[in-house]
């Protein structure tokens, strides 16, 4: 089941509840003031993950690297 985001149209609060799949907010009610149909937003996400040292990422760098950051090198 999905955690989806809420904003209510009557005082603004936004919040996060575990849906069933699809869930509009029809059969919900704002925690805050217990308005009827709170409004789904889109919400952001995270990722977390790691790159192998092949591919890059925090801490590599290249011989032509002096400090570590690659920027200037694309790598």
């Amino acid at each position: 089941m999905p955690i989806y985001e809420f904003r209510c149209a009557a005082c603004g609060r936004r919040f996060e509840k575990l849906c069933a799949l699809g869930e509009n907010g029809q059969n919900l009610t704002c925690p805050q003031c217990h308005t009827a149909a709170p409004k789904r937003v889109m919400s952001g996400f995270a990722a977390a993950g790691r790159r192998d040292e092949a591919g890059g990422g925090a801490g590599s760098s290249c011989a032509g690297c002096s400090s570590g950051n690659c920027s200037s090198c694309g790598h």
